[in-house]
């Protein structure tokens, strides 16, 4: 995989931390719920272990990445490709939720997106 492509790659995985983190450890701030749509506490409360849940689909994504950088090589790249893709899978699905969506799922999916573009056209 071109250097250049890991470094997206490594952007991709860094962001889905952070939304492992927002999701499933910092979940009851209310500034992190109101950030993804919520709008009570109540509400909050009802789709916490839906949130935990998806931010560890969100941490396992990143550590495919994470992992497929350090192994490198064939094995270490389809690891990365089909993590990158995944992503941008799940950030087209989110897409389809309607405008609201748009930009969370442009946010989730353009880093990984670059990744395997450039890795397509730069291969190294």
């Amino acid at each position: 995989m071109h250097p250049i492509a890991q470094v997206f790659a490594a952007i991709a995985a860094a962001l889905h931390v952070v939304i492992f983190v927002m999701e499933s450890v910092l979940w009851s701030k209310p500034v992190i719920w109101a950030k993804f749509g919520v709008a009570s506490q109540h509400d909050a409360d009802v789709v916490k272990p839906m949130a935990f849940n998806q931010g560890f689909y969100n941490l396992f994504l990143a550590v495919g990445i994470a992992v497929g950088l350090v192994v490198g090589g064939s094995a270490g790249d389809a690891v990365v490709y089909f993590a990158c893709a995944s992503i941008v899978g799940a950030a087209i699905v989110l897409a389809t939720g309607g405008a609201k969506y748009f930009r969370p799922a442009f946010v989730q999916g353009i880093t990984p997106l670059i990744a395997l573009i450039l890795a397509a056209v730069l291969q190294a």
